[in-house]
């Protein structure tokens, strides 16, 4: 009995590796074309992110469970205050339970329009956090007004980079 449990785990370990990389190398990379994708919002209303381009927009995938995330939330909150006429934002709450996320949102000021709450029993295994390769949160990937993947941003890289758009 033993080593049949020893098998069972030695196969979860290698089943977990292979979603991971699959994830991680099926995923977009830099330079290509952000992987679109249709949703609904919180609001009810039909989403598609292709609709946004024009703009840059930041993707920051989260969840009301992530003790880092609630750390960025503030630094989301004043990106999105100071350059709300550069930049879209959409959040997409990656969530085991849809009240949660709520809560978070309402205490940190999320005001934007694009929220989309993901429900999963395996956060990860999220439809659109595959298709960006999102194996860890938060994580944040900012798009240019042309709909192209610019790659993984630090807050402070989005701000200096809108800030100088601006003087330029």
């Amino acid at each position: 009995m033993k080593k049949v449990s020893q098998y069972i785990i030695l196969g979860i370990i290698v089943s977990f590796g292979i979603f991971y990389m699959y994830t991680k190398f099926s995923a977009a990379e830099k330079g290509d074309l952000a992987p679109d994708f249709e949703t609904t919002l919180i609001d009810g209303t039909s989403f598609k992110l292709s609709s946004l381009q024009g703009k840059y927009v930041l993707l920051d995938f989260w969840g009301s469970w992530c003790g880092p995330c609630l750390k960025e939330s503030p630094e989301l909150v004043a990106l999105h205050k100071k350059h709300n006429n550069q930049l879209t934002i959409v959040t997409v709450a990656l969530e085991k339970n849809l009240k949660s996320w709520k809560k978070v949102a309402d205490k940190y000021g999320y005001t934007w329009e694009n929220q989309i709450v993901n429900q999963n029993r395996f956060v990860l295994l999220s439809d659109i956090a595959r298709k960006y390769g999102v194996s860890e949160i938060p994580a944040k990937f900012l798009i240019s007004p042309e709909g192209k993947l610019m790659g993984a941003y630090t807050f402070k890289q989005i701000d200096d980079l809108l800030s100088d758009s601006i003087t330029n």
